[in-house]
């Protein structure tokens, strides 16, 4: 049972890289951070406030991991309310709990989140840490939205990736960050092909080793 462990900020990447990796090598996927969404989404649905941590960690411990719905759960508001739950330490226990229990999975597993190689597997076999710069992954998101036929404001968006990196990195629980054995990965000036190819040679090579 090989796991492979894919951290890194918002819109670097790792998302499509890691779906396009458990696909190649037969491995099961889960992108940790629709379980902090499915959390928040249950609590919006429920009209339940966003500020009671023990509400919220209810809900975590429901989360059906087999019905993550990434069309539905990639709604803007959705995972505004999932950066405000994902700091309370019992919601991240929760589902932390549920995450390691999935990475269980045989023949494999790829796990993609914030705190994957530090706190939800780290003994995973291969640990990625994919990143780019601010501006590009702004950039990557201002392309997605008006490519939906949505209006958007890179200036905002911009904005909202330093204000999402800021918490992330200064949380106290499990705050974003590379694994110290972690294989940094930058896509600032990489295609999703180059990506794959480079954090594909680094998997290769970690298995025969394994």
């Amino acid at each position: 049972m090989v796991i492979i462990a894919i951290d890194g900020p918002a819109a670097a990447g790792k998302g499509t890289l890691s779906r396009r990796i458990a696909e190649t090598y037969g491995f099961h996927h889960l992108d940790t951070g629709l379980t902090y969404r499915a959390t928040a989404k249950a609590l919006l649905d429920a009209g339940l406030p966003l500020d009671d941590e023990a509400v919220a960690q209810k809900m975590a411990r429901d989360v059906d991991l087999a019905g993550l719905d990434r069309s539905v759960l990639a709604v803007h508001s959705i995972g505004e309310a999932a950066s405000r739950i994902a700091v309370m330490p019992s919601v991240r226990k929760a589902l932390v709990e549920a995450q390691r229990a999935f990475s269980q999975r045989l023949p494999g597993t790829v796990l993609d989140g914030r705190d994957i190689g530090t706190v939800v597997c780290p003994d995973a076999a291969v640990k990625l840490y994919v990143t780019a710069s601010p501006e590009v992954r702004a950039g990557r998101r201002f392309d997605e939205i008006v490519a939906s036929g949505k209006a958007a404001d890179y200036a905002a968006i911009f904005d909202e990736v330093k204000t999402r990196d800021e918490r992330d990195m200064g949380r106290s629980d499990s705050p974003l960050k590379p694994a110290p054995d972690a294989h940094l990965l930058d896509t600032s000036e990489m295609s999703i092909e180059a990506a794959f190819s480079a954090a594909k040679s680094i998997i290769d090579a970690a298995l025969e080793n394994n």
